[in-house]
């Protein structure tokens, strides 16, 4: 296409932060989102920040920039309001387990009997994944991107294992290059065009709770509570989800993490549950992001991961340096579609009318 025009399908964190990246180089680009900037998976995350001590996994040169890419984007968006707290974990959470304190009286003043040493990151933080991603989409249209919310994507245009556009409900948005960052839509997406994409839902429970101020100072992860407070006094409060398919069980659930914290915290006999919903996060088959350009497909560029509040502003960065140069990541090495195999092969398989 002559105006080389770039569609970014998803606006939660991921989806915003490519387009923020991809805006304002040159390239037309429209970010295309079913409801509202961050009303998905990206409403239901924790939001720990983390930089990965394992070395092994696929991911670890793009997980290693998390950190550092969160500060870049700090200087860059005055509206990032990061969290940078450090973080606390102990035996039975953390499968790599890093440096280790014996503080945790000094950095957890109200827990109760903690044991005596705890893995203690502290440069790890957290941010508000909603504002994070509203932040990133104002930030996005003030350089040029154009943004179309309530806007569902059906379809991939393409022909000839060629994409061309997003068929929308409000009509065709041609492109020559359509990012999916659309989390577990994606594999719809794909599969409409014969991508069969290894993903699948991945719930889990987010509690929020109030509680009186200050009680908790860091990320806390014990092996029964993984925990974070804001000023407010709002305590979120992640755990796994249990096969909660109503409002009951969910309400149950959340007594039950209102107990767990009320029994962990002096001072927290007051706290009351104010909400809890699952969040449905796009899990690949092998636990690893998938980013890149599917092996056989032109115009076609696919975000999904899990850890995604984590990644975002570094997946973000290198992906749209991949798509405005066309010159490929070391950082990203790992993370291929094509991983899972090509069209004669098990995983993704591309299969053209």
């Amino acid at each position: 296409m002559a105006d080389r025009s770039i569609a970014v399908v998803g606006a939660g964190i991921v989806g915003a932060s490519m387009a923020y990246h991809l805006a304002g180089c040159g390239r037309p680009v429209t970010l295309i989102e079913a409801g509202l900037p961050g009303s998905g998976a990206t409403s239901a995350s924790f939001a720990w920040i983390g930089r990965s001590v394992a070395s092994v996994v696929p991911s670890a040169s793009l997980r290693h920039l998390a950190l550092d890419e969160y500060r870049r984007l700090e200087s860059e968006l005055s509206r990032l309001s990061i969290r940078w707290s450090g973080s606390l974990s102990w035996d039975g959470f953390e499968e790599n387990p890093g440096p280790r304190t014996e503080d945790v009286g000094a950095l957890e003043p109200y827990l109760i009997d903690p044991l005596a040493t705890a893995v203690h990151h502290p440069e790890d933080a957290a941010v508000d994944p909603v504002a994070a991603t509203e932040a990133l989409v104002d930030a996005a249209r003030n350089r040029g991107a154009k943004v179309q919310t309530g806007t569902l994507a059906t379809a991939l245009e393409h022909q000839a294992g060629t994409v061309s556009g997003v068929r929308t409900t409000a009509g065709v948005v041609p492109a020559e290059t359509v990012v999916l960052a659309a989390g577990t839509g994606t594999v719809a997406l794909c599969s409409g065009m014969g991508l069969d994409l290894p993903v699948e839902p991945s719930p889990a429970v987010l509690v929020r709770l109030r509680a009186a101020p200050g009680l908790v100072r860091t990320i806390a992860a014990t092996p029964s509570l993984e925990v974070r407070q804001l000023d407010d006094g709002t305590v979120l409060a992640p755990t796994a989800y249990g096969g909660e398919m109503d409002r009951a069980a969910l309400l149950a659930t959340a007594r039950r993490v209102r107990d767990r914290f009320v029994a962990s915290y002096a001072g927290a006999s007051g706290t009351e549950i104010l909400s809890a919903e699952i969040g449905w996060r796009p899990m690949p088959s092998d636990g690893e992001p998938i980013i890149g350009r599917p092996t056989d497909v032109q115009g076609l560029y696919i975000t999904v991961m899990h850890s995604a509040v984590t990644l975002a502003a570094a997946a973000g960065r290198l992906a749209a340096s991949e798509i405005l140069t066309g010159l490929p990541v070391p950082e990203l090495a790992g993370c291929r579609p094509d991983r899972f195999g090509s069209a004669n092969d098990t995983g993704i398989s591309a299969v053209h009318p």
